[in-house]
């Protein structure tokens, strides 16, 4: 849409190989039919298809234009709940007295999706949000799918069981080892079976292929409580030293603490885990002295467990740092006589000045002096995009 010149090619949205973000986010219509698909490392994309044309992706673009359809969305229900930036489902239940069938509803967003901002929508209408994820994704781009009760089976059995939500690639290799290969194959097996085969997620999965899932669409005001706040990244090149991922710590550890203010929650542990550039990772924990929402502090009992626990192998490629054990930020904790409670109140004092100038002029209006050079992290604003999660029930 913002470039007019690529339609009807062969596009692929693909991170950047020298910062390490070197695959495939998405591709068009013609790229995917050459077999570029989504995950592919770039040079593998190009091989496939000799014509690709390559753009980098445009965060602030995306954020802009979810916000823009799902003030669309919102004329027609507010039971919206997003899986991730680009999807989400909505309940049109209670709005089909006023705008008609669902169907109906589906044309009119597809036509207004198109007609106000330029952009495709492929939409699936159906009575539980398992079909409706699946319809979606049966026919693109620009079209609406309908699975009713009536003939599910004949539209969504047949189909590979790796294209229901989550059916992922481990999943789907170990039902392909005991024979099950379709939807129906998921829905026709033992229950009990798929759960003794992949546990919990057996017997939702069954539920799923069967159409019985009755999991609600959240209001579109909905917040899921908060068990853990973290934030990790790749780095654009190899930390080095200890010096260099007190750095990325620290960075990282500032969206934490400014989260955990956003909830009103306190963290009283903190885990961290680290990727070299050989690809194992290793993951540390440790509980806190005092509850806390300070990213200093956090910072500091992050590094403190890498210096104590992570042994050198190799290059540091990866770093996530979260806060967990969380308690409501009022909760009261026993203080020891050692406790230097004016110096902590003297730094939250300071926090909530540096939170205030931060909201009023930006994320980078005051930061540590020493984030300002040799920053081995991304700053394309890729941390601001939400990925799809888990659905709620």
């Amino acid at each position: 849409m913002l470039n007019p010149k690529l339609r009807g090619k062969a596009v692929a949205v693909c991170g950047s190989t020298e910062e390490r973000h070197g695959i495939v986010l998405a591709k068009s219509e013609k790229a995917k039919k050459a077999g570029v698909k989504t995950g592919m490392v770039n040079w593998e994309a190009k091989q496939l298809c000799k014509d690709l044309i390559v753009v980098p992706p445009q965060y602030d673009q995306y954020l802009k234009y979810s916000k823009l359809t799902q003030a669309i969305y919102q004329r027609y229900t507010d039971l919206i709940e997003p899986f991730g930036m680009d999807e989400c489902w909505l309940d049109v239940t209670g709005s089909r007295y006023v705008y008609g069938d669902a169907m109906t509803i589906a044309e009119e967003i597809r036509r207004s999706v198109r007609e106000e901002l330029g952009l495709t929508v492929s939409i699936g209408v159906s009575y539980n949000k398992i079909f409706a994820k699946l319809g979606s994704d049966m026919k693109k781009p620009d079209a609406i799918t309908e699975i009713r009760k009536e003939n599910f089976k004949e539209k969504v059995w047949p189909l590979d069981c790796s294209e229901m939500i989550y059916c992922g690639r481990a999943t789907t290799a170990k039902l392909a080892r005991v024979g099950i290969h379709t939807i129906g194959d998921v829905a026709n097996a033992d229950p009990q079976y798929l759960k003794l085969l992949l546990g919990v997620n057996g017997i939702a999965l069954w539920r799923y292929a069967n159409g019985t899932d009755s999991s609600r669409v959240m209001h579109r005001d909905f917040v899921s409580p908060v068990k853990s706040v973290g934030h990790g990244i790749t780095c654009i090149s190899d930390l080095e030293n200890d010096d260099e991922v007190w750095r990325v710590i620290l960075a990282l550890s500032q969206d934490v603490g400014h989260r955990l203010r956003v909830h009103q929650l306190s963290a009283t542990g903190v885990q961290i885990f680290v990727r070299g550039n050989d690809l194992f990772g290793s993951q540390y924990q440790c509980k806190l002295p005092l509850k806390t929402q300070l990213p200093s502090e956090i910072a500091k009992a992050g590094y403190q467990l890498f210096k104590e626990k992570h042994i050198w192998h190799s290059n540091v490629r990866a770093v996530t740092i979260r806060a967990i054990n969380l308690v409501p930020q009022t909760t009261t904790e026993q203080l020891s006589f050692f406790t230097d409670i004016q110096r902590i109140e003297k730094r939250e004092r300071l926090e909530d000045a540096v939170e205030d100038l931060r909201s009023r002029f930006g994320k980078q209006a005051i930061t540590y002096g020493c984030l300002l050079h040799n920053l081995k992290m991304p700053l394309d604003g890729r941390d601001n995009v939400k990925m799809p999660g888990m659905m709620y029930v």
